[in-house]
C-alpha cells in the first residue's frame, strides 16, 4: 500500500515574481530513507475557451519562452490574490483578447505536473463570446488573435500546431461536455 511520505523540513529556497522553489527533505515510508525533493510553488492558473455563436474559437498566438516558440493556444493566465478561478477567467479573456461572455463555465481542474509544481489549472468554456473592446497587455505580452473553426481543434492537436498541453486538456474538457 502507498503511504504518504513525512516531510520533516521545507527550505524556500528562490522566490521569483511569478514561481517559487523550495526543497522539501521528506522520509520515504517503505525504506525509512530521507531525501530532498524540490517542488514549484506557483498560483494556480485557468485557462478558458471563448466560443463565439458561429463556433469559431478565438485563440491567441504568443511566444512562449520556455520553448522559444510562438504558440497557439487558448488565453489562461494566473489567478491573482483574492481572485476566484472564474473572475480569473473571466478578467484574462477580456484582457487577452478583447472578448468577452455572459455564459463562462467551470470544465475542469487538473495538476499541471504534480511531480514538481504544487498549484491546480482549471479550465472554463465560455459560450457566446462576443468582441467588447480592445486587448489590454501586461508590459510582457504581445498577444495576436485567432478564430479558429471548432470543427478544426482535433486536426491541430494531431499535427502539433496545438501543443500547449493545458490547452490539450482544456480541449478534453470540453469534449467531455457533449
Amino acid at each position: 500500500m502507498i503511504s504518504k511520505w513525512t516531510k520533516i523540513k521545507q527550505e524556500r529556497l528562490h522566490h521569483y515574481k511569478v514561481v517559487s522553489v523550495r526543497a522539501d527533505t521528506a522520509v520515504s515510508p517503505r525504506t525509512g530513507a530521507t531525501h530532498t525533493f524540490y517542488v514549484i510553488e506557483s498560483p494556480d492558473w485557468i485557462n478558458i475557451i471563448p466560443l463565439t455563436a458561429d463556433n469559431q474559437v478565438v485563440m491567441i498566438r504568443q511566444y512562449r519562452h520556455g520553448n522559444d516558440e510562438i504558440t497557439l493556444e487558448v488565453p489562461g493566465g494566473i489567478i491573482d490574490e483574492g481572485e476566484t478561478p472564474q473572475e480569473a477567467a473571466e478578467r484574462e479573456l477580456r484582457e487577452e483578447t478583447g472578448y468577452a461572455s455572459d455564459d463562462v463555465i467551470p470544465t475542469g481542474t487538473v495538476a499541471p505536473n504534480p511531480a514538481l509544481f504544487n498549484n491546480t489549472c482549471h479550465s472554463f468554456l465560455a459560450r457566446n463570446a462576443r468582441l467588447v473592446g480592445e486587448q489590454e497587455f501586461d508590459g510582457t505580452e504581445d498577444i495576436a488573435i485567432e478564430l479558429v473553426p471548432l470543427a478544426d481543434i482535433p486536426q491541430l492537436i494531431r499535427t502539433g500546431q496545438i501543443s500547449h498541453a493545458l490547452t490539450i486538456n482544456a480541449f478534453y474538457f470540453l469534449n467531455l461536455l457533449e
